[in-house]
């Protein structure tokens, strides 16, 4: 791990870095001098998997490639005395950022929503919320481990909950259900800081990164909204590594193995074939 004192500086420039990504509009981002993306799905602290697809990325010879990371934290990795591990990825991501801050891109999931809005999630009995602060204390120390989960939260809130390609091609977590659709407000989105309503359940923040509706209608209704053709999300646990549950909508999962990202051409438009064909496993 690295020195506390300079991870807390590489958290704090790259909070910096995000808030500047090229394309910004609030807390969504069209993404720019792109000519393919990778998308990671729910990474739930899982650093080998995240080493592979960094590898296969090759950003440093590539450099209109873009490689998008989401849902990180609350992973089943633990240090000795209990506490999460999965902060290890938010700081990969923080000295990645740094160093490609205009390809490298994390979109939040419903965990880090959960985390930084101080509400608890439970699996299996167990406070993740909790589990995660604790591993940041464990590793860190009390001098340090304070300071940095407080800025392992504002990178949470800086986070863009929505990226478009190009292409036509939205990556976001997840997607409204039918019910919060027709109050769903993309342009709520689009402003600078959050406002505690769309953070509440129905809110347009809380349903785009906590939503399961999986259906045809919903998929192109909220695409429409959205202005765009297809969507590249996560959230839903996929035993394939993959799943595409309508002609819209393609689920990436690399939580476990197999563990499925997309490496996708953002310079032409793609049907939903052709994105479900550029599906990789690892």
């Amino acid at each position: 791990m690295p020195a506390p004192d300079r991870m807390l500086t590489h958290l704090r420039q790259a909070i910096t870095l995000i808030r500047a990504t090229p394309g910004r509009r609030g807390h969504t981002v069209a993404l720019e001098d792109c000519t393919e993306v990778l998308v990671a799905g729910d990474l739930h602290g899982h650093v080998p998997h995240f080493q592979a697809m960094l590898k296969f990325a090759d950003l440093a010879n590539h450099p209109t490639r873009h490689f998008v990371l989401q849902e990180v934290i609350h992973g089943k990795f633990r240090y000795p005395k209990g506490g999460d591990k999965s902060h290890q990825i938010v700081d990969l991501f923080s000295a990645l950022k740094g160093q490609f801050p205009k390809q490298v891109h994390y979109l939040p999931g419903n965990h880090e929503l959960a985390q930084w809005t101080s509400r608890p999630v439970i699996k299996a009995d167990e406070n993740q919320n909790a589990l995660f602060q604790e591993g940041v204390n464990e590793v860190y120390g009390p001098a340090f481990g304070p300071k940095i989960y407080a800025a392992y939260l504002e990178l949470f809130q800086a986070l863009p909950v929505a990226l478009r390609a190009p292409n036509g091609v939205l990556m976001s977590h997840s997607l409204p259900a039918a019910r919060f659709l027709p109050l769903f407000d993309p342009a709520r989105l689009e402003r600078e800081a959050h406002q505690e309503e769309d953070l509440q359940p129905g809110g347009s923040v809380h349903s785009l990164l906590w939503g399961r509706d999986t259906s045809a209608d919903a998929a192109a209704n909220f695409l429409r909204k959205m202005g765009c053709d297809l969507l590249v999300s996560g959230h839903i646990a996929c035993d394939n590594g993959f799943a595409a549950p309508n002609d819209r909508q393609l689920i990436l999962d690399c939580a476990e193995a197999p563990a499925a990202f997309v490496l996708f051409p953002a310079d032409r438009k793609l049907t939903h074939a052709d994105l479900v064909a550029c599906v990789k496993t690892i």
